[in-house]
Formats: structure tokens, C-alpha cells, sequence
């Protein structure tokens, strides 16, 4: 039972430490050849998929993340403020908020951690996750060492939305905080 447990542990720092690899050849491919981080972008949201950038991790920003988890805890608190889960409900957003989060976090999430994410019903949930699937922005995988339990998380289509969703709010965000400063400036 230890060995299997650490076995598990061990395939599972091993599959970080691909991606880890993974995000540090597509850096060193975009140095070396010198594409700009919209390109790879725009080529991924097309449904491109590059052999060397298949997440586009190499063109995240730290920010972006926090922006995602700020965003579901800002939900959260909607919720609890307003005592009412009826008002503000938006389950796929809060789906693919939660697997971004994941992403970079580089954790799995089971198909009943997703739903449990959603703050809605499962069959609400299961059924955005059907339809996110079927729209080509989440994918399903079996896990190897449980044949009852499956992951979901973001397809490269997926992923490069939601990229290209927070560098565009994080844009808005760096142009206010420029705008504040050139009125502080002309003051």
C-alpha cells in the first residue's frame, strides 16, 4: 500500500515536472526565435496547437492568475453578502475560473471538485461541463490509477481564452492605474 502511494506521489511530481519543462522550452523558443507573446496568442485562440507551446504558459503573467482567483472570490463573496445563490449564478464562468486557477497551480480537479467549484447543483454543473467540453474549451481524463474518477481541465482552446481574457482585463487595469498617474502628474 506505501509503495503504491508513493508511487502515486512520485508520477504525480513527475507530470510537474514535464510541465515545468514543457514552460521552459517554449520560453527558450520564443527567445531564440523571437515571436512576440500576442502572436503565439492569436495563433492558439485560431486552435492552433504548437509542439512547443501547447499551454502557452510561457506567456502568462504571474498577475493574471491572481486576477482569477480575485475574480472567484469576488463571486464568493457576492453570494455571501447578498445571501443569495440564486442571484449571481454563472457556473460555467465559475468552471473555467476554477480550472485556470488550477492550471497554474498545476493541480488536477476531479469532474466533482469542478461541480462543487460551480456553486450550483451537480447536474447544473455536469451539464456546463458537457456543453464547455463539447465547445472545445475543457477536456476530460481518466485517472490512471482510479477508473472512477476523472479530471477536467482546460483544453489549449480553453486556456488561451482565458489568457487572452486576463491579459485584456489586466490591460484595463494597467491603463487606469496610467491614467491615475498622468492626472496626478498634470496636477
Amino acid at each position: 500500500m506505501e509503495n503504491t502511494d508513493q508511487l502515486m506521489r512520485n508520477r504525480a511530481k513527475a507530470i510537474r515536472l514535464i510541465g515545468i519543462a514543457n514552460e521552459l522550452l517554449a520560453m527558450a523558443r520564443e527567445l531564440e526565435i523571437g515571436e512576440s507573446p500576442t502572436a503565439i496568442l492569436e495563433s492558439l485562440a485560431a486552435g492552433e496547437v504548437r509542439e512547443s507551446s501547447k499551454t502557452a504558459a510561457s506567456q502568462d503573467h504571474p498577475i493574471w492568475v491572481e486576477l482569477a482567483r480575485q475574480t472567484y472570490d469576488d463571486r464568493r463573496r457576492r453570494t455571501k453578502i447578498f445571501r443569495s445563490e440564486e442571484l449571481f449564478g454563472e457556473p460555467a464562468w465559475d468552471i473555467l475560473l476554477d480550472l485556470f486557477i488550477a492550471a497554474k497551480e498545476r493541480r488536477r480537479v476531479s469532474v466533482t471538485s469542478a461541480c462543487i467549484g460551480s456553486a450550483v447543483p451537480s447536474t447544473t454543473a455536469l451539464r456546463w461541463i458537457a456543453i464547455l467540453e463539447k465547445q472545445g474549451f475543457l477536456m476530460r481524463e481518466a485517472d490512471p490509477g482510479d477508473a472512477r474518477r476523472v479530471y477536467v481541465k482546460l483544453s489549449a482552446r480553453g486556456y488561451a481564452a482565458m489568457l487572452e481574457y486576463f491579459a485584456s482585463a489586466s490591460r484595463s487595469v494597467v491603463l487606469l492605474d496610467e491614467t491615475a498617474k498622468e492626472s496626478v502628474a498634470a496636477r
